[in-house]
């Protein structure tokens, strides 16, 4: 399907100093460049949270793997209507917001979904990734627990993970990374079979495995950002639609927003800042996905 791809669509949000910047904001690329984005909607979002805390943050866009359907999810979470991260952290929502589209321009009713357990203090930066194998997707995302959520000893952020087929219902929550140390913002790519994983520890950190499983994986890179960029979080990666490369942005938060880097050689570690870039103003935690042609034609259409 690569071969009929058009373009990028860019969902994110966009900062907590007003209610309207903790919503779901998308932008276009400039046809199949990834490096070059257009606003859409006026800079003004295109998704409200009407549900929870009035706010969301670190939207995730996902196709099926048929292709017909779309599903975002985020974090429920407003830091400018509750302010304060230690609340936000501890005594957080342990729900997350979905929404479904065929068309990436009609969107369904808001849905709050409660996915982590009781003990856990939030769930942040909810991801999704298709399991081919299970026939299911496993959404990842960040909680603050305790051993009692069958981790190592200590109270620190670990990646959690479910799993469902239709995004209503979900199986237990499980730990999915616990290092010993907090983990947060995980996301994954397939690629000749084998999978590669970005997340946020220390600082970022790129893997490789050949299954979801945790215990699959081998660090490729343990400081991904530490040449580019004072400091980082929310990666993205995604592939080129037209040529092999792949891009990984980096959100230098509380600095310059996200960087973009590439490289030819997913495998290898090595990235490169381009020289020149323009992504759209304040873009925060979000997503990358692939669109066709029609469907880059109808979010123009749409939201201009």
């Amino acid at each position: 399907m690569a071969d009929h791809y058009a373009g990028y669509l860019f969902a994110y949000f966009k900062g907590n100093e007003t209610a309207e910047e903790e919503q779901v904001y998308f932008a276009l690329s400039k046809g199949n460049d990834p490096l070059h984005w257009h606003e859409l909607n006026g800079g003004r979002p295109v998704l409200t949270s009407y549900l929870g805390e009035g706010g969301v943050r670190d939207p995730y866009l996902a196709r099926s793997p048929q292709g017909d359907k779309f599903y975002l999810v985020a974090t429920d979470l407003s830091i400018y209507r509750k302010p304060g991260w230690n609340r936000a952290v501890t005594e957080g929502s342990r729900s997350i917001m979905v929404w479904h589209s065929y068309d990436l321009v009609h969107w369904s009713d808001q849905r709050m979904v409660e996915i982590a357990n009781a003990e856990a203090g939030c769930a942040w930066a909810p991801e999704i990734f298709y399991d081919a194998g299970c026939r299911e997707y496993k959404v990842f995302w960040a909680s603050m627990a305790d051993s009692s959520d069958g981790g190592s000893g200590g109270r620190y952020h670990r990646m959690m993970a479910a799993a469902t087929k239709d995004f209503v219902h979900f199986s237990r929550p499980e730990v999915y990374m616990d290092y010993g140390y907090s983990v947060l913002d995980a996301t994954l790519i397939e690629h000749n079979g084998l999978i590669y994983r970005f997340a946020k520890g220390k600082n970022i950190m790129q893997e490789v495995g050949t299954g979801i499983k945790n215990d699959k994986y081998r660090m490729i890179h343990g400081q991904v950002e530490q040449d580019f960029m004072v400091r980082g979080e929310g990666p993205i990666v995604f592939k080129s639609n037209v040529e092999e490369k792949w891009y990984l942005f980096i959100d230098e938060f509380g600095f310059r927003g996200y960087i973009p880097l590439v490289t030819s050689d997913l495998g290898s570690g090595y990235w490169q800042v381009p020289a020149q870039y323009t992504l759209p103003r304040q873009t925060r935690h979000g997503s990358v996905i692939p669109v066709t042609l029609a469907e880059y034609d109808r979010l123009l259409q749409v939201y201009g």
